[in-house]
């Protein structure tokens, strides 16, 4: 009977360890991405309060603006300047509406930090 001074369990040490540390390796991208969801999510809040801000005061110089006009031509020519004036806002919401598409399109990759981890993860256990 050979003398076998290694137990059984020490052939699994350094899978053990490999495992061990696939799993902190994941773990800490899986916080990478919590980060980056709460960044985008205070970002998104920030912009959609602006912007809902921003459409409250153009929406009452508008309204202004139009009385203002409408008042000044109501004896003269008011159909045609009311008529100019829904035109010239038409034309407005339909460039905004086409440069808010390009920039939804034109929008940054979400957890692109956490991708480009991935990446040099996947490239460091490739085999050279």
């Amino acid at each position: 009977m050979p003398n076998d001074t290694h137990s059984p369990h020490a052939s699994h040490g350094p899978l053990r360890r490999m495992i061990a540390s696939v799993f902190a390796l994941l773990h800490t991208r899986l916080e990478l991405i919590g980060i980056e969801l709460a960044e985008e999510r205070e970002r998104i809040i920030a912009v959609i309060f602006l912007g809902l801000v921003a459409v409250m005061f153009a929406m009452m110089a508008l309204i202004g603006l139009t009385a203002l006009i409408a008042v000044a031509f109501w004896d003269s020519y008011r159909l045609q300047v009311l008529a100019g004036i829904t035109a010239v806002y038409a034309i407005g919401a339909v460039i905004c509406a086409i440069r808010a598409r390009s920039g939804l399109h034109a929008a940054p990759i979400v957890f692109e930090a956490t991708l480009h981890e991935f990446e040099k993860d996947r490239e460091m256990f490739r085999e050279p």
